[in-house]
C-alpha cells in the first residue's frame, strides 16, 4: 500500500492524517492508547507497540479500521529492527514514527540508585534513538515522514526530585533539536511534544503515594488535551509544542530571568 508523500512540507500546509501508518510506543496506556484511538478516528492506520500485547489487544479491540499490534521493548536493539521490518513488509512504509514510550520516578538524589538512572535513560532516551535509527532509513529513502518526540516540560526545566527522568527528557529534547536541523530539507519533519504533568497512570509509578498529584492536580493537563495538540502539530507541521501555554510563558521567563524564575516557581514546582 502506497501513501503520498509528505514532500517538504510547511508549517502552514496541513497533512491529511486518513490512510498514514503511524507507529506508536508506549501504546499500551495513557498518551499512547489515546493517540492510537484519536488517529484511527480519522482514518489513520495506527501500529501500537508496547512490551505487554494484552493490553495493545484490548485497547486495539475498539479501534475502527485498519491498525495493527506488536510486541516491542524499545531497550531491544534488535527486537526494535525486527518489529518495524515486520511492519514495512506488512504496511510498506512507516509515515509517523511517535516516540511516546516512557516512565519517571520521582525522588530525591541522594536516594536514587544509580540503576534508575540508567534504566530510565535506556527506556526514555535509548529507546527513542534505537526506534529512530530503525525507523528513519526507510523514510529517508521514500523522502517522506514525520518523527513525533513526546518529551516534557521536565526537559526544559529542573525540578526537585526528578534529577534521573528530566536528564533523560534533556537528552530527547537534545536529540530532537539536533536531528530536526540534520533532516532539514529532506523530507522528514522533526516535532518535540513538550506537556507538563498529565492525568494519566504515568503517575502510578512516578508519585505512588500520590502526595504529588493531589498537590498539582489543579495544573494537570487532561490527556486529550495533549492528544489534540499533538496530532495538531502533525497536521500542521510545527516543530515544537510546550503544554499548556502558560508553561510554555515559563519557560521564556525561566530563560530570560533564571534567579527570578527559580525563586517564584520553586515553591509550586517542588512539590513532589
Amino acid at each position: 500500500m502506497m501513501v503520498a508523500p509528505f514532500f517538504c512540507r510547511r508549517e502552514w500546509d496541513k497533512l491529511e492524517i486518513k490512510n498514514k501508518v503511524v507507529l506508536i510506543t508506549g501504546a499500551s496506556s495513557g498518551i499512547g492508547a489515546l493517540t492510537a484511538q484519536q488517529l484511527a478516528a480519522k482514518g489513520a492506520i495506527p501500529v501500537l507497540t508496547a512490551r505487554r500485547t494484552d493490553m495493545l489487544k484490548q485497547i486495539a479491540s475498539s479501534l475502527p479500521g485498519k491498525h495493527a499490534v506488536y510486541a516491542m521493548d524499545v531497550t531491544q536493539t534488535d527486537e526494535v529492527n525486527q518489529v518495524v521490518s515486520r511492519i514495512i513488509a506488512e504496511f510498506g512504509q512507516i509515515d509517523i514514527l511517535i516516540n511516546n514510550a516512557g516512565y519517571g520516578i520521582f525522588e530525591s538524589f541522594t536516594e536514587a540508585p544509580l540503576a534508575h538512572f540508567e534504566e530510565m535513560m535506556d527506556v526514555n532516551y535509548l529507546g527513542l534513538v534505537r526506534c529512530t535509527q530503525a525507523v528513519l532509513p526507510h523514510m529517508l529513502k521514500a523522502g517522506s515522514g514525520h518523527i513525533v518526540n513526546v518529551a516534557s516540560m521536565a526537559g526544559k526545566i529542573g525540578s526537585a526530585k526528578s534529577t534521573a527522568y528530566s536528564a533523560t527528557k534533556h537528552a530527547v529534547l537534545g536529540f530532537t533539536n539536533s536531528l530536526r536541523m540534520e533532516l532539514a530539507r529532506t523530507g522528514v519533519s522533526v516535532t518535540a511534544i513538550n506537556p507538563g504533568p498529565i492525568a494519566t497512570p504515568f503517575f502510578d509509578k512516578a508519585d505512588p503515594s500520590g502526595n504529588y498529584v493531589k498537590n498539582i492536580a489543579w495544573f494537570m493537563l487532561k490527556p486529550e488535551k495533549v492528544v489534540k495538540e499533538l496530532i495538531h502539530a502533525i497536521e500542521k507541521n510545527i516543530p515544537e509544542k510546550n503544554l499548556p501555554f502558560v508553561a510554555g510563558v515559563g519557560i521564556k521567563l525561566f530563560h530570560l530571568f533564571p534567579r527570578l524564575f527559580n525563586k517564584l516557581a520553586s515553591g509550586i514546582m517542588n512539590k513532589k
